[in-house]
């Protein structure tokens, strides 16, 4: 956990704010240079330049030890081992449940039964169930995700308005399942409790949807189908695939395991293994296609299945469209969030140990007066921490911790700040491109951060909505002094 640098003297707020602008700068340049890959390399030398930046005014006019530096990095960076992990194996994940029938089943039968207008809003609503009764926004994506990406794809809708839909279904489930981490952790940090937690964003979260699922339909309008592509659709995935319902044993394996609460990274490999099991006897002649052989045998079999999970591999089936839906790309193909997800800790980490990110939010709760501001100012710090930190858990575990003290000393209950805290933190990470969440979701849908970015409607409708609530006076009552001091 990173936890703010108290030992130093605060930095000028200027200061302060010129590795932010750098890399603001950076990143900028970087989308107008690489506009199709600035994911691949350029964004994280960005973050790399910027941390430079930060370690050299912090090192040259505070005269800051590098040992500071060195040893928060290391905490961070150590801390975000098993994230990294769990990034690998969904990229295996997804690789395995394409070759082994499970998402073009499910896009097979899934074109035949949704309605071109009604496919958003039931991507959202689909994503939102699977999210909550998951708890996790990247498991669903990463299996309910892409099938419905292929859904959305054979009914004519465009890439980034399916992409929006899905990950604010999933957003909307990672907010509100009690199983999840960012649930969880919201609330602990700040003393709530969970279900306390949780109804108290019903005031913020549900309107949200709302609005948002009533943007989809008046979206899903504007498409009636495309018969003939449909068609294709089916037939291509009948080239490629054996179409059968057997496959659906492996998203209900991951369902038992997941209602077992299993860890995420057994949970994750123990899927990826079912999945390759059911390719070994449903998909035999895929496997022997990507290992490229002309029979299916013994070492065909285990070729394909090995190349499934660590590499790049593509099926024929006879349509370019459908070829490159089923495309995979394994473990390598997270090699670049990984990447990116080690330069923004390191920025991050840089930022914290030289006391500019304390130095940034001292400006903001300087101007605090009364409810609404405090709302604003946790709500706009949240997302300003995950164009920082590079991470949503790290965002969250620091905008409480600077609003803690506040929230207590006004009396207020301590759901308004995790409320808050979720509102900004938890949904606008995967807005960023340089966060882990915008990245992984940007590389498991094949959409660009950016591109999705205007279609994410809950993402974006939820901070506003929090500070309108708040205005509004729709928070939770302050409490008795003693009360307030007690929950601190």
């Amino acid at each position: 956990m990173i936890t703010m640098n108290t030992n130093t003297l605060h930095p000028h707020p200027l200061i302060s704010l010129l590795p932010l602008a750098v890399l603001i700068a950076l990143i900028a340049l970087v989308l107008r240079i690489f506009p199709d890959d600035a994911l691949s390399g350029a964004s994280q030398v960005a973050l790399m330049v910027a941390s430079s930046v930060c370690v050299a005014l912090s090192m040259l006019v505070y005269k800051t030890k590098w040992t500071v530096f060195e040893e928060m990095i290391k905490k961070t960076v150590g801390d975000a081992g098993v994230s990294i992990l769990i990034l690998l194996l969904i990229g295996m994940m997804s690789a395995t449940w394409m070759v082994s029938g499970v998402v073009p089943t499910m896009i097979y039968y899934g074109v035949q039964l949704m309605s071109p207008w009604l496919f958003l809003p039931c991507a959202c609503i689909i994503s939102s169930f699977i999210s909550v009764i998951t708890g996790t926004s990247w498991t669903t994506i990463a299996t309910i995700g892409i099938a419905l990406m292929g859904i959305g794809d054979a009914l004519g809708i465009p890439q980034p308005y399916t992409a929006g839909a899905i990950i604010s279904g999933a957003y909307f489930g990672d907010k509100m399942s009690p199983m999840s981490d960012t649930t969880v952790l919201a609330s602990s940090m700040a003393g709530a409790d969970l279900f306390s937690h949780i109804r108290y964003m019903l005031y913020t979260t549900v309107p949200s949807i709302v609005i948002s699922l009533v943007l989809y339909l008046v979206i899903g309008l504007f498409y009636n189908g495309q018969e003939v592509e449909v068609n294709q659709y089916l037939t291509g995935l009948n080239n490629g695939f054996n179409i059968s319902l057997w496959t659906m044993v492996v998203p209900l394996f991951t369902a038992l395991l997941i209602y077992k609460k299993m860890p995420s990274l057994i949970t994750l490999l123990l899927s990826s293994l079912a999945a390759c099991l059911c390719a070994v006897v449903l998909q035999p002649e895929a496997l022997m296609h990507i290992a490229g052989e002309k029979q299916v045998n013994a070492l065909s079999l285990f070729e394909g299945l090995m190349l499934t999970c660590y590499t790049k591999t593509n099926i024929d089936t006879g349509f370019e469209a459908i070829n490159s839906l089923v495309a995979t790309r394994g473990m390598v193909g997270m090699l670049s969030t990984v990447w990116l997800i080690l330069c923004a800790m390191c920025f991050g980490s840089c930022m914290v140990a030289s006391g500019m990110l304390r130095s940034i939010t001292r400006i903001i709760l300087k101007g605090i007066k009364g409810t609404a501001s405090l709302v604003c100012s946790t709500v706009a710090s949240g997302v300003l921490l995950n164009l920082v930190m590079g991470d949503q858990f790290l965002s969250i575990i620091m905008n409480v911790s600077i609003y803690h003290d506040e929230y207590a000393e006004r009396g207020y209950r301590p759901e308004l700040l995790s409320r808050s805290t979720e509102d900004s933190a938890t949904v606008t990470s995967v807005l960023v491109p340089w966060t882990a969440c915008g990245m992984t979701q940007s590389t498991v849908l094949g959409i660009p951060t950016l591109v999705y970015l205007p279609f994410c409607f809950f993402n974006i409708i939820s901070p506003i909505m929090s500070c309108l609530v708040a205005i509004l006076g729709f928070v939770p009552k302050p409490q008795p002094k003693g009360t307030a001091e007690a929950a601190a």
